[in-house]
């Protein structure tokens, strides 16, 4: 009866929705309901932009991870790419209110853009995403270093996919370092991505040649990811049987064949609950 002065509300529920869905793994109803939320919000926007284009943005965003779990990237690259391009007008003006939103949608474009093989633009647009999180955790440490780390994180990744190695090495170094400051503090939140960024930090080590350091570093990324699948094996399982499939080519590579196998043999238990599931 009164769409003008419920449906913005609608679309922020809508929105919300989804997010739930997905973190439940409800991937294709995800979907529908974020595209439900950009439908309304689009038609708010075109009369309202000054007031809208905000949200429209950060749904899109959204939208574009719902595309890209299942697997639409062309699609996803176009949805991430509208919403950058909100988003850089609304920081013109508002630089303080909209940096945070907009370099996490770079971050993102910048995954799309790998995903597809761009990965000379995806390092600029992670090299963007990187400078504002960096200003940002200038001013607010305790805000945004987790989300400075993750692009950090990213930017190593492309750095290495353009063979820029030494270069790589130093980015993810740094990413680790501030994870674990974050891990120090809050484990149970932050022990994840710290994981994750250790385990490229061991390959970033290896690509170099420094085999023993990689070594170090992949048995504490497992020794991590160990836990975390120990307590929700549903999540962690399948990263925990990528880090020992890791751990064992780098005992291969040093010379320890029968630890090397008896990981691998473990990697390959773990690897099967997954496909199982």
């Amino acid at each position: 009866d009164h769409p003008d002065v419920f449906n913005p509300d609608l679309a922020r529920s809508l929105h919300g929705l989804s997010l739930c869905l997905s973190n439940l793994s409800h991937h294709e109803r995800a979907l529908e309901v974020i595209q439900e939320a950009v439908n309304l919000l689009r038609k708010l926007a075109a009369d309202r932009p000054h007031v809208f284009n905000s949200d429209l943005a950060k749904s899109l965003r959204d939208l574009s991870v719902c595309l890209s779990n299942l697997g639409h990237r062309e699609r996803a690259l176009e949805v991430i790419q509208e919403a950058v391009n909100l988003q850089q007008k609304l920081a013109v003006d508002h630089p303080d209110v909209f940096n945070p939103d907009l370099a996490g949608s770079l971050h993102d474009l910048s995954c799309s853009l790998s995903d597809l093989g761009h990965h000379e633009r995806a390092l600029e647009v992670i090299q963007e995403a990187v400078n504002l999180r960096r200003k940002l955790a200038a001013d607010r440490l305790d805000v945004f270093n987790h989300n400075l780390a993750g692009s950090l994180h990213n930017l190593s990744y492309c750095l290495s996919d353009l063979g820029h190695r030494e270069c790589a090495l130093e980015v993810i170094q740094e990413a680790v370092n501030l994870q674990r400051k974050l891990a120090a503090d809050r484990s149970g939140v932050f022990n994840p991505d710290l994981a994750g960024s250790l385990h490229d930090l061991s390959l970033r080590l290896s690509d170099l040649g420094h085999r023993e350091r990689a070594l170090e570093v992949i048995q504490e990324a497992v020794a991590l990811r160990r836990k975390l699948a120990t307590d929700r094996p549903g999540i962690f399982n399948s990263v925990f049987a990528s880090s020992l499939d890791e751990l064992s080519r780098q005992l291969t590579n040093l010379g320890y064949s029968e630890q090397a196998l008896e990981v691998l043999h473990e990697a390959a238990i773990i690897h099967g609950q997954c496909a199982a599931v």
